[in-house]
């Protein structure tokens, strides 16, 4: 099939292809940026953040002499903020051990922080030309029908099956552009749902489409419900400022700021936790005054729901005890200097507003 359908994907991808900002004058830098951001993240909502990115971080060596604090002030809202890190610390390591380059070879590529065999093999691929298959979710998609798949895509056996499909179908010299092809066709024809079979270049290649069973191609496993976890966040003010935290570089949301609180406790009484939280971890105590709203949000694994409330400093013990790195006071004005995830951003901009609105 290599042959043909080479020759059937290039030739709709020489009409077809998505007209992306980083496609224009590419360089290994905006590739490996572009492959990085676009993990997770849907490539209209990509694009937004790969203009600011590249307009305040140029280069390698600008990444690099940048804190990881105006990193990740770009990256916000972008989330999974293990890339935002990752990227940065490749960069100071591009620096120091490859002369300010990336690595051309997809054995040195997969070394680096941050990047697996897919971005690997991409950016070997689309930037350097080498002939490696690039396998995400859209191609994955693309081979599970093409071929008739019923293996799950998850799991160890699956991952290798369609490595070794998408390498058997990569014509030489041409890896880049049949990989973006791909991932192309995935994304605007041979879509998860409604896949657009009809006006496919493939279709005549296709093996669900011959005997119809498209729509059950890829297989996945049986969904299991993500577990909730119950948080809660402190606003707590004192003489007109309020406190924020640091959390650890590693983890989730890690080098991100938060309004402290726990991470995990009883709905049934939230603010008693709240209060044993902020006096267990940051040595404070605290007059809880009021809730101010419940905030939801959904990661990969797990979901959150975080009680929020206002609060008053009362005291601080005599020996100080922090299970934060670092912490700061800061006027409601400053909170927007300061990268959060999701929920906090949500929460401080509701503080802020509440605030402008006060008498």
């Amino acid at each position: 099939m290599s042959s043909s359908l080479a020759s059937l994907l290039l030739d709709w991808y020489a009409t077809h292809a998505r007209k992306l900002p980083w496609r224009i004058k590419p360089t290994p830098y905006s590739v490996w940026i572009s492959e990085i951001m676009l993990q997770q993240t849907r490539v209209d909502t990509m694009s937004r953040y790969f203009k600011s990115w590249m307009e305040r971080f140029p280069s390698i060596s600008t990444l690099a002499d940048a804190t990881l604090r105006e990193v990740l002030s770009i990256w916000e809202g972008l989330g999974y903020y293990s890339r935002a890190r990752n990227l940065h610390k490749t960069a100071t390591l591009l620096i120091s051990d490859y002369n300010g380059k990336l690595p051309g070879s997809y054995s040195e590529l997969i070394k680096l922080p941050g990047i697996g065999p897919y971005t690997a093999a991409a950016i070997a691929s689309i930037a350097f030309g080498q002939d490696t298959a690039a396998v995400d979710s859209n191609i994955r998609r693309v081979l599970a029908r093409l071929y008739d798949v019923s293996v799950p895509v998850d799991g160890k056996t699956a991952r290798a099956l369609f490595q070794k499909l998408a390498d058997e179908n990569i014509p030489s010299g041409q890896a880049g552009t049949h990989n973006q092809a791909m991932m192309d066709l995935g994304a605007m024809v041979c879509t998860p749902r409604n896949p657009g079979c009809l006006i496919c270049p493939l279709k005549d290649l296709c093996q669900a489409f011959k005997i119809g069973n498209q729509l059950e191609r890829p297989v996945f496993p049986p969904k299991v419900e993500t577990p909730l976890r119950v948080q809660t966040a402190g606003v707590i003010e004192n003489e007109g400022k309020v406190l924020i935290s640091l959390r650890p570089d590693n983890g989730l949301l890690g080098g991100m700021w938060e309004f402290p609180g726990s991470s995990n406790c009883s709905e049934e009484n939230t603010a008693e936790c709240l209060r044993r939280a902020i006096y267990e971890r940051l040595g404070l105590n605290i007059l809880i005054q009021e809730p101010f709203g419940v905030y939801k949000h959904a990661y990969t694994h797990f979901r959150v729901k975080m009680h929020a409330y206002l609060c008053l400093l009362s005291k601080t013990k005599s020996a100080d005890i922090f299970a934060y790195r670092e912490k700061c006071w800061v006027s409601p004005e400053e909170l927007d200097h300061f990268p959060m995830g999701r929920i906090s951003r949500k929460l401080a901009d509701n503080y802020i507003s509440w605030k402008t609105n006060q008498p």
